[in-house]
């Protein structure tokens, strides 16, 4: 008897720990020439994936639906060379995205006049590398092509939950060298998706975006752009080592769903007395039964 018990509180605590293992994923990409509107009509198939109204409110906030990053608000303090604040798009700009990266910052590119564009300051040809989809600013990992987005409730510290993230690529050369993986609350994998590669040789513009049809499921992402970091010794195309080329890929605009709060998990104590009285009906059902036997 005890062991059923104990078997029964495991079954119901479980209900409480949802997995998503085999969550449906609707996926857009696309990969495009050097012209933004080689790639728009499957961006906008995303964002009505998504909702939200056409336009912009407060914080790149849609309806209630969606989020937008284009860079472009970004004050010129906190552009190349500058580092952008890992925060600022929860805090200064509060649209509920955290940036973490394994390298040393992530960076936002400079406007005309004020500083080199596209990444410039870091390596002179880059410019000729990258294109833009909506002018003129770029984002990129410091000293690592890998960055994270976790999401938050815009402007607090509250842990977020979305149903979807896509972003816009600049100059994917190789298959899988670019891709998004979704990860859910538990931080278990919800999928690894690549960035298709453009259709010319530089400046091309890529899409992807993922939405899951169980909704608001994803805590955070990884993005992976190219196949290594921007460096000033490092130009598109060069050789790394043998059979190894540089991919590099940076990001223009990202989408998002509204970040909504985590449902929360009934405590230990819940199940419990949830169990007691399953149990208790089940005792007095079979109480019954015997005395109409």
């Amino acid at each position: 008897m005890k062991m059923k018990l104990i078997l029964g509180f495991l079954s119901i605590a479980s209900l409480g720990l949802s997995s998503y293992a085999t969550a449906t994923a609707n996926v857009r990409m696309v990969g495009g020439d050097a012209t933004p509107a080689s790639i728009t009509a499957v961006r906008d198939q995303f964002r009505d994936d998504l909702g939200g109204g056409t336009i912009a409110g407060l914080n790149g906030s849609f309806g209630g639906e969606r989020r937008e990053i284009n860079w472009d608000g970004v004050p010129d303090v906190f552009s190349a060379p500058s580092n952008l604040p890992a925060n600022f798009f929860n805090s200064i700009s509060p649209r509920g995205a955290e940036f973490s990266t394994p390298g040393t910052g992530v960076q936002v590119s400079a406007n005309s006049g004020i500083g080199p564009v596209e990444f410039d300051n870091i390596n002179p040809s880059y410019s000729s590398t990258f294109g833009v989809f909506s002018a003129q600013r770029l984002f990129t990992g410091v000293d690592s092509n890998i960055v994270d987005v976790s999401f938050f409730l815009p402007g607090t510290s509250t842990p977020a939950l979305v149903s979807g993230f896509g972003a816009v690529f600049t100059d994917v050369d190789l298959t899988s060298s670019t891709k998004i993986e979704f990860f859910d609350a538990n931080n278990a994998s919800l999928g690894l998706f690549a960035v298709p590669i453009g259709t010319v040789n530089s400046e091309s513009l890529s899409f992807l975006g993922v939405s899951f049809t169980e909704g608001s499921i994803i805590s955070h992402v990884q993005i992976t752009s190219g196949n290594t970091a921007l460096g000033a010794g490092i130009d598109d195309g060069s050789l790394l080592g043998v059979d190894n080329v540089a991919d590099l890929v940076v990001m223009d605009d990202f989408i998002y769903s509204e970040p909504t709060a985590i449902p929360p998990i009934p405590e230990p104590e819940t199940y419990a007395m949830l169990l007691v009285g399953l149990s208790l009906i089940g005792f007095m059902a079979r109480r019954r039964r015997e005395t109409v036997v």
